[in-house]
């Protein structure tokens, strides 16, 4: 389960559809997976200096609503793709997992990366529709962009398969 930049940081400006609910959706997502001996990896945004995520700030830190354990994996990114530029693609490889499951922040962007690049790395993918956030953009409120990515995510082109699928239908 990849938990995608879940940061201080992120508290800073509008607020962010929905995050209390998927905070906890992902904890009870990720309680799940590690008693299935799954693993979760959580991703960082390692910003520029002044920046919301600028490292060893408190806005670099996790969220502290988050239910972490010393084993999960943390792999720290400086753009939009966490496979580019990180050692992701290869602890991927290494714990062989059968499907990949996407959550965090934001929908548009860090998500959407994540999303498109697990799929072009030959992954199963899972995107938890209930499990990532953002802010309303100028163009276009939150739960619409949210919408729009669950229809695009939908339709990518897949060497494995690709799912979108509830906290709930994943845990029922």
């Amino acid at each position: 389960m990849l938990i995608v930049d879940l940061q201080v940081g992120l508290l800073n400006g509008a607020p962010k559809h929905d995050l209390s609910g998927v905070i906890q959706r992902i904890n009870r997502l990720a309680a799940r997976v590690r008693a299935r001996s799954g693993r979760e990896v959580f991703i960082r945004h390692c910003g520029e200096t002044g920046d919301d995520f600028e490292p060893q700030t408190s806005g670099w830190q996790f969220l502290p609503e988050l239910e972490r354990d010393p084993a999960d994996i943390v792999v720290q990114k400086d753009l939009n793709d966490p496979f580019t530029g990180t050692d992701l693609h290869d602890r991927l490889r290494d714990i062989a997992p059968d499907r990949v499951l996407i959550t965090g922040w934001a929908t548009d962007l860090c998500v959407d990366a994540t999303v498109r690049s697990a799929v072009s790395h030959h992954h199963h993918v899972v995107v938890v529709t209930d499990g990532h956030t953002l802010n309303d953009r100028p163009h276009l409120d939150a739960a619409s962009v949210i919408r729009h990515h669950h229809w695009v995510w939908s339709e990518l082109i897949t060497r494995k398969s690709i799912k979108l699928a509830s906290t709930d239908e994943l845990l029922g």
